[in-house]
């Protein structure tokens, strides 16, 4: 899985829950406003997979996008101006041999609205949806040729645990990202 993404920025926000209890955050008085959604439903996926099949070099299957979205809908967020999809974040958590894992498995940021904290602001929306599940690590691939990408999870305060080969279908490297929640055992 990997991650392509923007940053920097932000706006005044305020909160308000939909009937569903998914939680949106909207700056305040802008009609351009970025609105962060908790993924709800199936209706969401056409927009999700356009996102990553745009921005992302691997192809993944509709079954790669339910088996994320079905199990965890909760640690997946859209990033929305009006009725447009600009960014999204897929991510699921599960136990590791003794810790309970966070795993950003995409992240897809519109090249138009890069540079504008919207790939931030979706991972630390995700990172605080995991942590409140208990969990006591992050971790991600992402192209060794992406330091959009590694910049900003850096910036969060991932560190390069591991360079995995070959590890795309195009033949790139990868580093695979950790970030501890909780201090290691």
């Amino acid at each position: 899985m990997e991650t392509d993404l923007g940053t920097s920025g932000s706006s005044g926000a305020v909160s308000a829950s939909s009937a569903s209890g998914a939680v949106a955050v909207v700056a305040d008085d802008d009609p351009g406003a970025v609105r962060y959604d908790v993924y709800e439903s199936e209706l969401q996926l056409p927009l999700i997979m356009e996102m990553i099949a745009k921005d992302l070099s691997e192809p993944y299957s509709i079954y790669t996008y339910r088996y994320f979205l079905h199990s965890w809908p909760d640690l997946s967020f859209l990033a929305m101006q009006g009725d447009k999809c600009i960014g999204v974040i897929v991510c699921k958590l599960d136990h590791h041999r003794d810790r309970l894992r966070g795993y950003i498995a995409m992240l897809a940021v519109n090249t138009d609205y890069r540079k504008r904290g919207i790939g931030t602001g979706l991972v630390k929306r995700a990172l605080a949806a995991m942590k409140a599940k208990g969990a006591d690590e992050v971790v991600l691939e992402t192209e060794i040729t992406n330091k959009g990408a590694q910049g900003l999870y850096e910036n969060l305060g991932f560190l390069r645990d591991k360079l995995m080969s070959k590890y795309y279908l195009n033949g790139n490297d990868a580093y695979r990202l950790k970030l501890w929640l909780t201090p290691p055992k």
